[in-house]
């Protein structure tokens, strides 16, 4: 919906996407939310202030229409975790628009964010992950596409891959070394160590694959040889946990989380863990593990450059 945006705001709202696409590295999925949320925001400025609102506009904005924004998300149903995002959206736009148009933003950077709990999968416990691999190997209509749906199952769980970052892998990566360069959000790359499990099931797919293993080609495909879509990954899952009875919080990405709460309880570095993962914060890493704050603060204290310095 373009109603109540001038076309210069239009414009600098085009060229604000296209700066997250390019230097931030944004996804389309995020791309597309952005979108909407800075339409949707711009639309009710419309109706509130009575008028399309161009980038003077815009730039006038108070503290007084933002709290007007927030209350109406609020009051259409929209959850904190929604509305937190839809204002960094807003917050994000403004700061770049700010510096380019030379306008004060200090109204709508003020805002104040509404509090709320993430909620993270629960890790799923070893031997369940086990049967979870054998069931989906079970359940699949054939050979090759039960190894497939397992070596990316197994690379979620034994490497802490993203389900976007397994299925973002070319057949350039095989075969299967030692360590995995993975291109994570934003596009930056870590590399992963790969276990055994790992390299066995992803060569056993591998083998079975019916289409030809081109260097550009994605690693994991369809029935028809095409991208496999992450939808069908869940769907496998989600048959194999009703089958063993597990919680709906048995997904995908709880396989990600099983492997940091795991590996952290086998005695892993939380630091180690954190570059694993590929999160930018440690504090990402100890809400992604459940680690208490003591546990976080040993090993800040631990990689600290002054810790255990006395001052001069």
């Amino acid at each position: 919906m373009t109603t109540g945006i001038a076309p210069a705001c239009r414009d600098a709202l085009a060229r604000w996407l296209d700066h997250m696409r390019a230097l931030d590295g944004a996804a389309e999925n995020t791309i597309a939310a952005y979108t909407t949320d800075l339409r949707d925001f711009i639309a009710f400025m419309t109706e509130h202030r009575g008028g399309p609102q161009g980038l003077g506009a815009l730039a006038q904005i108070t503290v007084s229409d933002m709290r007007a924004w927030l209350a109406r998300t609020r009051a259409d149903g929209i959850g904190p975790r929604s509305v937190a995002r839809k204002l960094s959206a807003v917050k994000s736009f403004y700061r770049w628009l700010a510096e380019r148009e030379g306008f004060e933003p200090t109204a709508v950077l003020s805002a104040r964010s509404p509090k709320y709990t993430r909620k993270l999968p629960r890790p799923i416990a070893t031997d369940a992950v086990n049967d979870v691999l054998e069931t989906v190997r079970d359940g699949a209509r054939n050979d090759w596409v039960g190894a497939r749906d397992v070596a990316v199952l197994t690379l979620l769980y034994g490497c802490g891959l993203r389900i976007s970052e397994a299925l973002g892998l070319t057949c350039a990566a095989l075969p299967l070394d030692n360590a995995l360069r993975v291109s994570g959000k934003g596009g930056k790359e870590r590399i992963v160590p790969v276990l055994a499990a790992a390299r066995e099931a992803i060569n056993a797919y591998a083998a079975l694959c019916p289409f030809a293993a081109t260097p550009g080609r994605a690693l994991f495909v369809g029935a028809r040889g095409g991208p496999l879509s992450p939808r069908i990954v869940q769907k496998s899952l989600a048959n194999a946990r009703m089958q063993l009875g597990l919680p709906a919080t048995a997904t995908p990405h709880a396989l990600r989380h099983s492997f940091a709460t795991h590996l952290l309880s086998a005695g892993g570095d939380l630091r180690a863990i954190q570059e694993l993962l590929g999160h930018a914060s440690l504090s990402t890493t100890q809400a992604y593990t459940g680690v208490d704050a003591a546990r976080l603060m040993e090993v800040y204290d631990a990689a600290h450059p002054r810790a255990g310095r006395k001052s001069g």
